[in-house]
């Protein structure tokens, strides 16, 4: 059997709070996750991510530089953040990378394989559908699903 620890890659600068749940197979460096988080296997959080309390982050996901998520957040399954919509190694462009924040705010719900584009504010409440590709802000309490992802009608 292989010890836990080595199935886990934790930086030595990253913060965790209070009965924080680790699953096997992650990469952390330079993050802040908050008390009582769940994070699945196959997870990577890089440097500069905040991560709120109470917070459940699913198996497969990736959360790049720049991404805030505030409390009670549920992460699906295979969740993608991108903080540069304008990615080149082109040696013209060199240098032109530029992070873009993301804020998914209390309570909203990214459903699994959702792509949530740099830039974008996901209100409190919100719900992004399994598989959506988020390239604006999602109101607070708003359901958005699709390619790209648009705000569904919601039934009486």
């Amino acid at each position: 059997m292989i010890p836990a620890s080595s199935l886990q890659r934790i930086a030595d600068d990253v913060v965790l709070g209070r009965d924080v749940r680790l699953g096997a197979f992650l990469n952390l460096y330079g993050c802040t996750i908050g008390d009582e988080c769940m994070i699945g296997a196959f997870v990577e959080i890089q440097r500069d991510v905040t991560v709120g309390p109470r917070c459940r982050i699913q198996s497969h996901t990736f959360i790049c530089s720049g991404v805030t998520l505030e409390a009670e957040v549920f992460v699906g399954h295979g969740v993608m953040f991108i903080n540069d919509r304008h990615p080149s190694v082109s040696a013209t462009l060199r240098g032109t990378w530029k992070m873009e924040r993301t804020l998914v705010c209390t309570g909203a719900t990214l459903g699994s394989g959702a792509l949530i584009m740099g830039g974008v504010k996901i209100g409190a409440g919100a719900t992004v559908g399994a598989g959506a590709v988020v390239l604006h802000d999602v109101a607070p309490g708003e359901i958005v699903a699709g390619v790209p992802a648009r705000v569904l009608p919601r039934k009486a």
